[in-house]
């Protein structure tokens, strides 16, 4: 099987679980911190394969609030793991909104559960159609601009250190949003 046709399959839309409606429908602007979320896999080639990368961004301050690294492509690797991270990070309310793409992993059964027992409404985009969630797109965009092209690749474990590092110091802390007026998160809190 062909590299394209590997990860084509990966982030294949075509199962036989239960796709959830598009309840965020593009509304990407909320005025508390946890009404909704996004969320998205993604690979970064590295020498030794790829490592994948899920987040769960929120939409009031555009903070990732949970994530995860993986080698394998399972709903326990990716999902779960970032989904348990960002409930711990900002505890999920009753009805927030977790919004994804129809992949495998956000259908599952395993993630459906989890997002039940935290009474987290889910939302997926429609068929094919990447803006539905282009706030994690944009991330992923944004990461791989500056952290990923034009870089020399480097292994899965010093990779994951970058990421890391670029989500927690950077990304989190340091990097303004125009969405924010421009404003780092912090610095957007502070005038809260």
């Amino acid at each position: 099987m062909e590299l394209d046709e590997k990860i084509k399959k990966a982030y294949d839309s075509s199962h036989n679980y239960r796709v959830a409606p598009n309840i965020l429908n593009r509304d990407f602007y909320r005025e508390e911190p946890v009404q909704a979320c996004v969320s998205d896999i993604t690979y970064i080639p590295c020498l030794d394969g790829f490592l994948y990368l899920t987040v769960v961004l929120n939409l009031f301050d555009r903070k990732i609030i949970g994530w995860s690294m993986s080698d394998p492509l399972s709903a326990s690797s990716t999902v779960i793991p970032a989904i348990r991270m960002a409930n711990r990070n900002r505890p999920f309310i009753q009805g927030v909104i977790f919004h994804s793409d129809r992949g495998v992993q956000y259908a599952s059964k395993q993630t459906v559960n989890v997002l039940e027992s935290l009474k987290a409404c889910q939302s997926m985009s429609r068929k094919g159609n990447c803006w539905d969630n282009a706030v994690a797109e944009s991330f992923f965009k944004t990461l791989k601009s500056e952290l990923v092209y034009g870089a020399k690749l480097k292994s899965k474990e010093e990779m994951s250190l970058y990421v890391f590092e670029y989500i927690e110091s950077w990304y989190n802390r340091k990097r303004r949003f125009s969405s924010l007026d421009f404003l780092t998160i912090d610095e957007f809190w502070e005038l809260l």
